[in-house]
């Protein structure tokens, strides 16, 4: 886990952000958790399933999406995933981050703290809003 003396700047948080990401989009979920102080993967991943499946066309899963009961033990639907545009709050202690899905942004974003610790200054999270 990243861990900071002092807070740190908007672009160190949204660089581990983006690295959480892709990590969760190779599939290295083990390591996305150890990057942050984390929230369940189960619950973000649903969550973006979710939100990746409503994005499609019709919300068909006959494109060779995992199906509903698949989505866990397939990943590969993450790789139509990635990170748009990162939202701070006025004192730069919170941050949500959009998620498109083939290049649309979809329902569900990733929220992200940054808060004080003993050792230091941690980013936490993801929480899901929709």
């Amino acid at each position: 886990m990243r861990i900071w003396t002092e807070h740190p700047a908007r672009a160190d948080v949204e660089a581990v952000v983006r690295r959480y990401f892709g990590l969760l989009r190779a599939g290295r979920v083990p390591e996305a958790e150890q990057l942050i102080d984390h929230h369940p993967v189960r619950h973000v991943l649903k969550s973006l399933w979710t939100g990746s499946v409503e994005a499609g066309a019709d919300g068909d899963e006959a494109d060779g999406s995992p199906a509903a009961d698949g989505w866990e033990q397939d990943l590969s639907w993450l790789g139509a995933l990635d990170l748009a545009d990162f939202h701070w709050g006025r004192t730069d202690s919170h941050v949500y981050v959009e998620i498109t899905c083939c290049a649309r942004v979809i329902e569900v974003a990733l929220g992200f703290r940054v808060r004080p610790t003993d050792a230091g200054w941690v980013v936490t999270g993801p929480a899901t809003y929709w």
